[in-house]
Parts: structure tokens; C-alpha cells; sequence
């Protein structure tokens, strides 16, 4: 069966389940998840987990994300974003420096409160549930980051900006936010997520290549490409034996950390770390009948 990951360029009008509910069909196999979703209009990278690689979507839930926005100044609509219904429109006078130094002020640890049309649960119910039924509730505002924030071109009302940020974050929100930071409001009206922890559009394949594909299995990654930034452990025969059964194995030598671990074939057999000559499994992704 197919394991690995597979960074998919997501086209637009696509959610991320429609996305994994299609790579089902084309690769045959029930058991894939998506590592942070886009919402239908957003565009770009998307990696899904296939097979015994959904084991480390865990592992990539903190993950940076970075994106290319579209803001559009002068509107406010009820999902932060172009899709949805206007609630407000002012003129708009700001200038290109104005919108610079906006983006300067909101880099570094903040709040967000997430917006409405979203998945976050309140009460055992989705927000987007509440908000189609004309209900707001009030929404605990969420710690985020914001590492970067560029502008890369614009004028009048419509400019495009970089931004790379924490897990969490609503980038429609952060253009809500600053139209209310430049006095004239702003919704997002594009969205294109052009890197996702250590993946970036360089890897991403197109959706419709992949159904197309005569081979989509050759498409996927291995999975301790996500943990590429690791150093590597090797196990000898006799090591990798308990490792298989969960015991821990002696590492004498080894410095102390997380680590990739291999068996003796070469084949990725599980994330693990060190401690004072002794390594543990944090987490394991060898075939269960493996000798």
C-alpha cells in the first residue's frame, strides 16, 4: 500500500477534504489526512499524509506556514474574505507607506480572534455553523506570531503581501484587522500558500497531474523528509529488535536529542530521542509485520 507524503498545489474551490477525499480514489488507499487546511479559495501547498505517514501529521501541527495575500482596502464583508457578504465600504485614502508601516506594526507575538466562518468549535459546535445561522458568539482571542510580513506590490486599493507565520493564524483575519488598523477597512480577496513547515510550492504537484498520473505512488515523499532537519541513528541487528517491541535500546556514544532512526536495512523505522545513552521511541513507522 502507498505511504508517504504528497505535497499537492491545491486549486481553488477545493477544500482540503474534497482534496483527501480524492487522492483516496486515485491511490487507493483509506487512510490519508491533510497537514493544515486551506480554505476553498486559497490556491497552493498542501501536503497530505498517505498510509502509515498519517501517523506524523502530528508532528506537523506546530508547523510555520507562509503565504501570499491579497488585500483589498475599503470593504468589510462577513468572512474577511472576497466570498463573502459586504457589511461595510469607505473610501480609501491611505498611501503605499501608509500600508508598510501597518504591516511593520503587526510583525511579532500577538492576539487574533478567530473570525466566525471558521472551524474552531464553541460549545461542541463549529463557529462557520453558528455564523450560516446568523449567530456571532463571542471568541477567545488566540496567540499567534508573525515572523514576517512584506509588501511586495500595490496601489489605491489592492495590494499583495508576504506574510510567514505560527500555526493558528488567519491570514483573512490579519487583513480585516489591517483595514482596521489603516481606518478604512480590508478583506482578503486571494490567497496563496507558498510554504508549509519544511515543504514548499518547488515540491507542490498539481491536483489534476496527480489524477492524470499513470504512477501518483512515485509522487510521494518519504516520510522522514519531515524530519530531514534531524540527525540520523543507524541500529545494528541486535539493537533493532527491541526497538520493534518498544523497549529502549542502548545508544552508547550518541549525543543526547531527537533523532531519525534506521533499522539495519536502511528503512525509516521510527522518530526517536536519546537520553543519557538510552533511546526511546518517540514514535514508530516501520510495517507492523516487519522481522
Amino acid at each position: 500500500m502507498p505511504t508517504g507524503i504528497l505535497i499537492i498545489d491545491k486549486p481553488a474551490d477545493w477544500t482540503s477534504q474534497d482534496v483527501a477525499a480524492k487522492l483516496r480514489g486515485v491511490l487507493h488507499e483509506r487512510r490519508i489526512g491533510h497537514g493544515g487546511t486551506l480554505d476553498p479559495m486559497a490556491t497552493g501547498v498542501l501536503p497530505v499524509f498517505v498510509g502509515r505517514a498519517t501517523r506524523a501529521v502530528e508532528f506537523f501541527e506546530a508547523a510555520e506556514k507562509e503565504y501570499i495575500a491579497g488585500l483589498r482596502l475599503g470593504v468589510e464583508t462577513d468572512t474577511q474574505d472576497s466570498t463573502g457578504r459586504v457589511l461595510a465600504e469607505a473610501p480609501v485614502t491611505v498611501t503605499r507607506a501608509d500600508v508598510e508601516a501597518a504591516l511593520r506594526s503587526f510583525v511579532g507575538p500577538q492576539q487574533q480572534v478567530p473570525p466566525m466562518y471558521s472551524a474552531v468549535k464553541i460549545g461542541g459546535q463549529k463557529l462557520y455553523e453558528l455564523a450560516r445561522k446568523g449567530r456571532e458568539v463571542e471568541r477567545k482571542p488566540r496567540d499567534i506570531v508573525l515572523h514576517e510580513l512584506e509588501l511586495l506590490e500595490g496601489e489605491g486599493v489592492h495590494y499583495l503581501f508576504r506574510v510567514r507565520c505560527s500555526k493558528g493564524t488567519y491570514v483573512r483575519t490579519l487583513c480585516h484587522d489591517l483595514g482596521r488598523a489603516l481606518g478604512c477597512g480590508g478583506t482578503m480577496d486571494s490567497l496563496r500558500r507558498t510554504r508549509a513547515g519544511c515543504y514548499g510550492l518547488e515540491q507542490a504537484v498539481p491536483l489534476a497531474q496527480v489524477v492524470e498520473h499513470p504512477a501518483p505512488e512515485t509522487l510521494l515523499l518519504p516520510i522522514d523528509s519531515l524530519f530531514a532537519h534531524l540527525p540520523s541513528l543507524r541500529l545494528t541487528p541486535r539493537q533493532y529488535k527491541p526497538l520493534l517491541n518498544g523497549a529502549p535500546v542502548p545508544c552508547a556514544g550518541v549525543s543526547d536529542g531527537d533523532c531519525r532512526v534506521y533499522g539495519p536495512d536502511g528503512g525509516f523505522a521510527a522518530l526517536g530521542r536519546v537520553e543519557r545513552g538510552r533511546l526511546k521511541t518517540i514514535k514508530s513507522f516501520f510495517e507492523v509485520n516487519k522481522p
